[in-house]
């Protein structure tokens, strides 16, 4: 008999927006009306749980009693065609565990139970065919990540692994010739090339003296891989020849400039030619001028590093800054979502491991035609929409949980991202220079793993993402995919903002490609690392998975001997798996065992040469002798060519993508991805306040440039007019250009034996290397990525650059027009005749208007980008409805004209490229050359096209219900406290604690918090007693905003409602509030009091099927933005500082915020005066209408209070909002539910 029990949920009707969704999904896709119904049915299958606890998770964890209806074991009697859908064995479900770590929560004396998860899609309709439901396995199944299941019950859970075999040795490897490795090279799937092959070959057979292992081969082209050792950029190129042409002689001066530089720099000493030796040489030449003494150098190469000085609390410190950008372009090309989310994962973990607390955040990204139909998709690939879609799922996805502010978010198409997707994420992160410890690792030092567990996901994706692939890329590639776990990256993020912590780690490097082999590799010459000891996350790993496998969310320390005890004493109080797993030594060599075998055993000298050395010719191809600037836009009137440039796909607003991301996470954002009264105006930059203790006005600004068209035209100009432009962007906000620091990110077709497709990266290097001798803006990192091929079609050649510096957030300004009767300049750049930038004049003109920013007289600005000047016109004009009349000539409206800034000024502007084009109006429509064109219909041309796959608002159907209750006075029964101590838990998940813990210590609260550690039954229970010890102590509760537990099992909130309704802190809950204390609850946190019944009840386990719920807002996605919402209610302490009325903007941010009451208890809620905020419109009106709504909340409820007004629960994120935050942003922003508290303890009867 089976020790497995089943059970399947189905959102009950109303709730079923996944399954309607689906069906209309489906009846486009597939073209048919004959799909007439979905319904989705969550399976899960549990093993190890007692017969109470699967009673009791019935209701808490597999379902909600509102939302959900349960089906024991078999499915309900269904008129439908089935398909079962489960991720394939070994890939991370963070559905299954999360399932699992609540049901832990609920025996913790007993071991964990085991999950098992899969959908199960039922399709009705009477004209279903089984062709029809192949193609539904088409559109539902991803074979990279997922597959068909069973409908079959299994007998366990137990994953059935086999025992290892031993490392196989390859027999006669040294005896080899090179035809039969070149042969091997191409059986065994590697990256390395013959020449590397037979390298290893002469090593083993002259060195060594023997046959090398499976192991040491696949980490060998692990270590040698492009990904990894940047293989083509340190090619060695011995002939470079240029075409003639109108456009050869700029890039043959731009060459000799590198010669030239090279002498500087190197003087006598040899040194290839390579595309690494042109990305790099322009940083150590301009040190050597003394132009980057800012440079943070050491040996661990983590991120860009610079020292900054940051003013906190009104002194100066020194800090550094960590940058980095990180491409996934491949991962994401065949799964989008683990792609992009394990992107921005591995992009956090580099300036992490630099002990650096990543708070800042862009992602760009570029993509073919996403409007295709899905009919029109080349064979062997996934639709543009489909990519597009999962992938900015998996970003915001990851993002989001883990708490990281993505405050700029772009798409770019060009139809040659049809070859392979372009996913960049790009990550900023801080941390007091004093926190930092760097010293080389000594012999007898211990090198720690620490973080998530290892598992076949990833295998081969450093190699994988190296190598050209084809049209069964999608079939085959399934193990080079990483998934993402987010919470558990959260735990190592808040380990690493520990002083006490960092000053341990003498060097770090993250699990990123290459898994142990590299990330350990790296740390010192010397290594012994014991394979066994690695923590798996299921048995049957052999020694070569163990090696290379490169499953996330991974670190690796090197602590002195004497501090690993201590070390691992912080990572069990983070909740935190670590383990001692080599050592360091002084052999020069990497040694690996596995218990008594020894697997790897290689010299230092041998892996760090990277192979055999290659070499390239190089050929600057012929550039078109045309205006690239110049654009052709349809139309027969200035009013229709104006509008269809703001259709332009690389134009439109793209609202709908970009606040899928958490733009106010960290309480650090100056300036919101949309501004203005309307927010309708688009930030061109990226700006966030330090993650200091104290108070700071010091932020860091990013901004990137890049144009796939102008690249196209020439890579040399496509990069010197990516540098500009980032440069410009930063200007037009209100920074100094001159002490910005770059990295580039290159993505190029892969390099042939033409060579033509060696000049491509080349002539681009070469032209950020002429900008960034003559700007003298350095860049000090980048990342390459050059495998953008699928069969005949290559990506645009790109090199994309992201500049970063310092600013004081009181000196930065928005792209919104401010008021009518301002001045509309157009700063001009003006190009050389050979279309190169004048950088005389970008200095000149860059340093007038940051001068006219900072003296205030500059009130707004737009760098011109995509769509010239005139979509510079109108989204400046767009946030506060703030029209402009214009005269200009408009066959240079619609031009490229990168280095140029648009701004609005309060007088007049004396400067020779300050060219008047008009004045602001009050009037709400841009008159051009005396058309006048309304503001609404230029916006709906900006908006409407993009909506169609990413819808910008939902269809709320709301009713909407107001009362203005009596108020009532409140007063501490206790004793008066000055300093009340507010206690905030921190879950798997919890991403607001830090955040939360400033407000309540900025309102003159004494803040504790303690983190619930589950990685046992024992830490669970140790946990519990904190906890219930700390609620004691507390006058406060406060459960924060975050993602607990990932908001799965489908559903949010589960895992703090699991914890809440243990018997000792529901006692210790219940007595904080019969002493007169206050509970708390935002975002994640009301959806715990909701699900809970403390709201609306007041009251732990109050929940039935007419409770009201928190669900998914009615757009199907994560919303970000922030929203006007007006007190309802004074009755409750946390509201007695306000006038009934009073409006505030908030920010929200959240999946699941849909408040769904009857209406029969919304009356009594309101009866009462427990409603206590509700969303408003423009002017103040409680509405249903989004997107001032932005969830669809029944009768606009935001935020509820119990009864008695001692416990509050509301979405919108108060603690978010500081001085100079939200810049370009209207109405009152400070809400001061904090100070409310507090002052209700400091008076007393």
């Amino acid at each position: 008999m089976s020790r497995v029990r089943r059970i399947y949920a189905e959102k009950r009707p109303g709730y079923d927006v996944a399954a309607r969704q689906l069906c209309q999904e489906l009846r486009e896709a597939l073209g048919t009306e004959a799909i007439s119904h979905v319904r989705i049915f969550q399976r899960y299958d549990v093993e190890g749980l007692s017969d109470a606890a699967f009673e009791s998770a019935r209701g808490i964890i597999f379902s909600e009693p509102n939302a959900d209806t349960l089906y024991d074991e078999t499915l309900p009697q269904l008129d439908a065609q089935l398909l079962a859908v489960e991720y394939l064995p070994g890939q991370y479900d963070q559905r299954a565990d999360s399932a699992a770590q609540c049901l832990q929560l609920l025996s913790p004396e007993q071991a964990k139970p085991k999950v098992a998860c899969a959908k199960v899609y039922a399709i009705e309709g009477d004209g279903v065919t089984g062709e029809m439901m192949e193609a539904v396995a088409h559109h539902v199944i991803n074979p990279v990540e997922a597959r068909r299941a069973s409908m079959e019950k299994p007998e366990t859970l137990e994953m059935q692994a086999d025992v290892p075999a031993d490392v196989a040795v390859i027999e006669g490897f040294t005896q080899m010739s090179d035809k039969a490795l070149g042969e091997m090279v191409a059986r065994m799937g590697m990256a390395m090339s013959a020449e590397d092959l037979c390298f290893c070959r002469d090593y083993f057979r002259d060195t060594e003296k023997r046959d090398p292992s499976v192991t040491e081969l696949r980490a060998i082209d692990t270590y040698w891989s492009d990904h990894c050792r940047h293989t083509t950029f340190l090619t060695a190129i011995d002939e470079i020849a240029f075409d003639d042409g109108r456009f050869a002689a700029p890039v043959k001066a731009a060459y000799e400039l590198y010669v030239e530089t090279r002498k500087d720099v190197y003087g006598a000493r040899q040194k290839d030619i390579s595309l690494m030796d042109m990305a790099t040489l322009g940083a150590k030449a301009l040190r050597r001028m003394g132009k980057l003494d800012d440079l943070d150098a050491s040996d661990e190469i983590n991120a860009c590093s610079i020292v900054v000085t940051a003013n906190v609390d009104g002194r100066d410190e020194p800090w550094l800054i960590m940058f980095k950008n990180e491409t996934h372009n491949h991962p994401t090309e065949i799964e989008g979502f683990g792609g992009a989310a394990t992107c921005l994962g591995g992009a956090i973990r580099d300036p992490l491991s630099g002990r650096s607390y990543v708070y800042q955040a862009m992602r760009v990204t570029g993509a073919g035609d996403i409007y295709q139909k899905v009919g029109d998709t080349l064979e062997g690939k996934l639709p543009q929409s489909v990519i597009s879609k999962k992938a900015a799922a998996g970003y915001s996805s990851y993002g989001n949980q883990i708490g990281l502010a993505t405050t700029h978010v772009r798409e770019v198409y060009h139809d040659g991202y049809v070859a392979k997707r372009l996913e960049v994420g790009a990550v900023v992160g801080a941390v007091k220079a004093e926190n930092v410890r760097r010293e080389k690792p000594a012999p007898g030092d211990k090198i720690i793993m620490l973080g998530g567990r290892t598992g076949r996901d990833g295998i081969g994706g450093a190699t994988g993402s190296s190598k050209e692939h084809n049209t069964k890329s999608l079939e085959t590639c399934g193990s080079e995919v990483q998934k993402g776990n987010a919470p558990e990256e959260r735990k190592l993020e808040r380990l690493f903002r520990r002083p006490e912590v960092t000053r341990l780690i003498k060097k770090s490097n993250d699990f990123g490609a290459g898994g142990v082999s590299v990330a350990i590799g790296e740390l010192a010459d010397g290594l012994d690392i014991y394979l066994d000891r690695v923590k798996t996350k299921y048995s049957g790993l052999n020694s070569t998975e163990l090696a290379i496998s490169e499953s996330q969310e991974r670190m690796a320390v090197v602590v002195e001997a004497k501090d690993v005890a201590e070390f691992m004493g912080y990572c069990r109080e983070e909740n935190i798996e670590a383990v001692e797993v080599a050592d360091v030594t002084d052999t020069a060599r990497m040694r690996m065992f596995n218990k008594d075998r020894k697997v790897v055993d290689l010299s230092r000298e041998f892996i760090d040469s990277a192979g055999a050395r290659h070499y390239a010719e190089a050929k600057v191809g012929e550039v078109e002798n045309r205006n690239p600037f110049v654009r052709e836009i349809a139309g027969d009137t200035l009013a229709a060519r104006f509008e269809n440039n703001l259709r332009d796909n690389n134009v439109v607003s793209q609202r709908g993508l970009v606040e899928m991301f958490d733009s106010t996470i960290g309480a650090s954002t100056v300036l919101m991805p949309f501004g203005g009264r309307t927010q309708g105006s688009e930030t061109q930059v990226s700006v966030q306040k330090l993650p200091t203790d104290g108070y700071t006005d010091t932020a860091s600004i990013m901004a990137f440039g890049y144009n796939p068209f102008i690249a196209s035209w020439s890579p040399y100009h496509g990069a010197a007019y990516a540098v500009v432009e980032a440069a410009a962007k930063v200007v037009a906000a209100g920074a100094r250009y001159d002490r910005m620091r770059y990295s580039y990110q290159e993505y190029f077709e892969r390099m042939t034996k033409n060579p033509e497709s060696w000049g491509k990266p080349l002539g681009a290097l070469l032209g950020a290397l002429k900008m960034q001798v003559e700007l003298g803006l350095p860049s000090i990192g980048g990342k390459d990525s050059m495998s953008g091929t699928f069969q005949h079609i290559n990506v645009p050649p790109m090199l994309m650059a992201f500049g970063i510096t310092t600013v004081d957030a009181g000196t930065v300004i928005s792209t919104d027009f401010k008021k009518a009767g301002s001045r509309i300049y157009l700063v001009r750049h003006t190009p050389k005749e050979n279309y190169m930038p004048d950088t005389a004049q970008l200095k000149a003109n860059f340093g007038f208007v940051s001068g006219q920013i900072e003296s205030g007289k500059i009130l707004s600005a737009w760098s011109v980008g995509f769509g010239g000047v005139a979509e510079g016109l109108a989204k400046m004009a767009f946030g506060n409805r703030i029209g402009a009349e214009v005269t200009t000539d408009e066959s240079r409206l619609y031009e490229y004209a990168y280095g140029s800034i648009l701004v609005e000024s309060d007088g007049e502007l004396d400067f020779p490229a300050a060219e008047l084009l008009g004045e602001t109006v009050a009037d709400e429509a841009l008159t051009v050359n005396g058309v006048r064109m309304p503001l609404d219909g230029l916006y709906e041309a900006n908006t409407v096209k993009f909506t169609t796959v990413y819808p910008d608002k939902g269809e709320n159907r709301a009713d909407v219900m107001s009362a203005e209750p009596e108020r009532r006075t409140f007063v501490y029964e206790g004793e008066a406290v000055e300093r009340p101590v507010a206690y905030l838990p921190v879950f798997p998940g919890t991403n607001c604690d830090y955040d939360t813990a400033k407000a309540f210590r900025n309102a003159g609260a004494e803040v504790t918090t303690s983190v619930l550690c589950n990685l046992g039954g024992d830490d669970i229970l140790r946990s519990i007693a904190q906890m219930k010890e700390h609620i004691r102590r507390a006058h406060i509760f406060v459960l924060c905003g975050g993602f607990s537990s990932g908001d799965e099992p489908d559903g949010s909130a589960k895992f703090i409602v699991n914890v809440l309704n243990n018997k000792d802190i529901r006692e210790e809950i219940h007595a904080l509030l019969d002493r007169g204390g206050l509970i708390l609850g935002i975002c994640n946190g009301f959806q715990a009091l909701v699900k809970s019944g403390l709201l609306p009840y007041g009251r732990l386990g109050m929940v039935t099927k007419d409770s009201p719920t928190l669900f998914r807002n009615d757009v199907n996605r994560h919303i970000s933005q922030i929203v006007s919402t007006r007190v309802s209610t004074l009755n409750s302490p946390w509201l007695a500082g306000f006038e009934l009325g009073e409006v505030h903007s908030i920010a929200v941010s959240h999946g699941e915020g849909k408040f769904v009451v009857s209406e029969e208890l919304a009356k009594e809620l309101f009866a009462n005066g427990q409603v206590a905020f509700q969303y408003v419109d423009a002017e103040g009106r409680v509405t249903a209408e989004a997107p001032y709504n932005p969830n669809g909340s029944s009768y606009a409820i935001e935020g509820i209070v119990s009864r008695d007004g001692r416990i509050l629960g509301k979405m919108g994120h108060t603690e978010r909002y500081g001085k100079n935050l939200f810049k370009n942003i209207a109405g009152n922003k400070e809400q001061a539910l904090f100070r409310n508290a507090v002052e209700y303890f400091r008076k007393s009867k």
